[in-house]
């Protein structure tokens, strides 16, 4: 792993992801924090909540098609210029007649990221090389899960000594930060690769809004078409479903179950940062060893077994240090689950397709992570949190076992295997 970190490319995007995420956790702790302060009302904070996914669900999948279209590079650079700038107004929100700029903020804030997310998930093949994509998807998870310890604590710290205007400038900063060090990053842009090879993509002399549902459709048609991909998705779709029902549940886990508080419930959350952080330092060694795909079946079955034991224990050994253990084991395999799915799509799918594809996989991941945070609360009261927690950890484990099972001997290079019907098209009329 220390080699992917040492090239200067992967080194400068590394590093901008890390800074821009941990002001995103200090934002994240701070404004639904001061959001409550300010009105009292549990709807007000969660309406900020619901303007945030709503760009996921709505535009994801079309983002893609512009990413694809966009130098990502630029693409990266100039939606981080743009949310550090659109997170401004917040420095005008000092009373609940301007909570509103708070949800437009929110808003557009997501929207951003909809084009930027999938825009790094395809850059970064082109920037560390096929061979090292799983070690430097793994370095990723390294950095969200330093993030995820640094940021939430230094952004209660600076909220509680400056208020909120310290919060978004310091937010604000990173954005710029990050910006400038992924422009710093060496890469062909695409619109040179199609001057160099001569290529024109057909689509240009539609109409605009036909071109662009004809490639958002190609992209789809390819999630169909592609087993590997469709396998994907049909995994992302079960695990977003799973945390979504997570999510709402946990804090009734622990509440209810294992008789804590919110100081648990911070202990728990930061185990599992730990937790993640170890899986990330292990996982970028062994996918050198296992592929890709039989990692992926592991680490689902693992990080199953390990949520049924976390929801059970407690009938039986009552107390919480346990618990505590068993969220820093269960961080291990959810890195490997993460990273060796994103390896595979990586990997799996040409670069002129990815940007789409990994769109694509955001809002069916919002979709379904939405279907289980609504389902959550209705199953919980009517069949029991740990019976639905069991469900969970149970569909966790065969989601694994159908993984290994469809992909075991599944190994493919994007380059020769996977061509979308463009990209066919232009090699049959090339001479």
């Amino acid at each position: 792993m220390l080699a992917v970190l040492r090239q200067r490319n992967f080194s400068l995007l590394w590093s901008a992801g890390l800074i821009s995420m941990i002001g995103d956790w200090m934002l994240f702790i701070a404004l639904p924090i001061y959001v409550y302060k300010l009105t009292g009302s549990a709807l007000a904070t969660g309406t900020m909540f619901i303007a945030e996914m709503i760009p996921s669900l709505l535009l994801g999948s079309v983002a893609g098609v512009f990413v694809d279209r966009w130098d990502r590079k630029r693409t990266m650079v100039i939606s981080n210029l743009l949310l550090a700038l659109g997170l401004l107004p917040l420095l005008l929100v000092h009373s609940t007649a301007w909570l509103w700029v708070v949800y437009i903020v929110a808003f557009v804030e997501s929207v951003l990221t909809q084009f930027f997310t999938p825009a790094e998930s395809a850059l970064l093949p082109l920037l560390v090389g096929e061979e090292h994509v799983g070690p430097a998807n793994s370095l990723n998870s390294l950095n969200k899960n330093i993030a995820r310890l640094i940021g939430p604590p230094l952004g209660g710290i600076v909220a509680g000594l400056s208020g909120l205007p310290a919060i978004t400038l310091a937010d604000a900063a990173s954005f710029l930060i990050a910006g400038g060090m992924i422009a710093l990053i060496a890469v062909q842009s695409r619109a040179s690769e199609e001057e160099s090879t001569g290529i024109s993509t057909p689509a240009n002399s539609l109409h605009p809004l036909v071109a662009v549902w004809r490639e958002w459709l190609e992209g789809l048609g390819l999630v169909k078409r592609e087993r590997v991909v469709s396998i994907m998705f049909v995994l992302f779709a079960v695990t977003s479903l799973g945390e979504g029902v997570f999510g709402i549940l946990f804090v009734v886990f622990v509440y209810r179950i294992l008789h804590g508080g919110a100081l648990q419930l911070g202990e728990l959350m930061g185990a599992q940062a730990v937790g993640g952080l170890i899986g990330s330092m292990l996982v970028g060694y062994v996918i050198k060893i296992i592929t890709p795909s039989r990692l992926l079946g592991i680490s689902g079955i693992l990080f199953g077994l390990i949520d049924l034991v976390i929801f059970n224990y407690p009938a039986f050994f009552p107390g919480f240090t346990l618990a505590v253990i068993l969220f820093v084991l269960v961080g291990v395999p959810g890195v490997g689950t993460l990273t060796s799915a994103y390896t595979l799509l990586q990997t799996a799918v040409t670069d002129e397709y990815r940007g789409r594809i990994f769109g694509a996989l955001g809002t069916t991941g919002a979709l379904f992570m939405l279907l289980g945070t609504v389902l959550a609360g209705f199953l919980g009261d009517h069949i029991g949190v740990v019976t639905v927690l069991n469900t969970q950890g149970a569909v966790y484990v065969l989601a694994g076992g159908f993984v290994l099972v469809t992909l075991f001997n599944f190994k493919i290079s994007a380059k020769t295997e996977i061509l979308g019907e463009q990209e066919q098209s232009q090699a049959a009329a090339m001479p």
